[in-house]
């Protein structure tokens, strides 16, 4: 089996070279096309405007001036000597759930996969602050992965369907199992914190702010709260089906 690694965190993120472990319990055929920079937040975006610099670092090692999407469409269509037969995006730093899932550039990674015909999967590792320092529990998804992705892989996914999954922010023993959840839904908002440079102009970082929600039992966000791994199928189709009839009557 050869198995495209990418992310969204860069080529030198700790997450990715997780993934390679992980990934190395699968198949000795592995191959890492990964941003050159961090590209978290950029989702499905696509670089059109301007070129891509690719930079090998490494046997079957690559670094792309890119986004994620970037990233495996140059392994899928120049890199690797054939299609790979799995791609696995991630190890995120941090959770990619509920919304998030729109924003993120991890499970992009994995979206353009089942866009070209590959099976994909986006894996997140859920972290706490210790002081200002980020504590993020690779260890967990490492223990975890290789025996869950076995049961994924042995699987047949419809097209135009990738998987989302997300490790609780926990020790391994500490997992309570491992459930098939729903896209959950945050209450959340970005908001502009404007600042000042060195000559007073102004100048603005987006910010997160959420409020605590609960989760519905069965999606995501339940799941993560209860130390529960979350598997989440996602599919490429957008179309809201349920209003079809109603949009049709509408316009009638």
């Amino acid at each position: 089996m050869r198995i495209l690694l990418t992310n969204d965190d860069g080529i030198h993120a700790e997450g990715l070279a997780s993934l390679e472990r992980i990934a190395r319990t699968l198949s000795d055929d592995v191959w890492v096309v990964a941003p050159e920079q961090d590209q978290s937040g950029y989702a499905h975006s696509l670089s059109i405007s301007e070129p891509l610099r690719l930079r090998k670092i490494g046997e079957k090692h690559f670094a792309v001036r890119g986004t994620p999407t970037d990233c495996v469409i140059m392994g899928v269509k120049k890199i690797l000597p054939a299609a790979p037969d799995l791609i696995l995006s991630g190890v995120n730093s941090g959770a990619n759930i509920a919304d998030d899932v729109t924003y993120s550039g991890t499970v992009a990674g994995a979206m353009e996969g089942a866009l070209l015909g590959v099976r994909s999967i986006a894996l997140s590792q859920a972290y706490s602050y210790l002081g200002e320092d980020r504590v993020v529990p690779y260890e967990t998804t490492e223990a975890l992965a290789p025996a869950l992705l076995k049961k994924l892989v042995a699987m047949q996914l419809p097209d135009g369907v990738l998987l989302n999954v997300n490790f609780p922010n926990c020790l391994p023993e500490e997992i309570a199992g491992t459930v098939v959840t729903s896209q959950g839904k945050l209450v959340h908002s970005l908001w502009v914190d404007e600042r000042r440079d060195g000559r007073g102009l102004p100048y603005y970082w987006l910010r997160f702010g959420r409020e605590p929600v609960e989760g519905k039992q069965g999606t995501d966000l339940h799941a993560m709260r209860n130390r529960l791994v979350s598997v989440t199928p996602l599919q490429l189709d957008l179309t809201a089906h349920e209003i079809r009839d109603q949009l049709t009557k509408a316009l009638a």
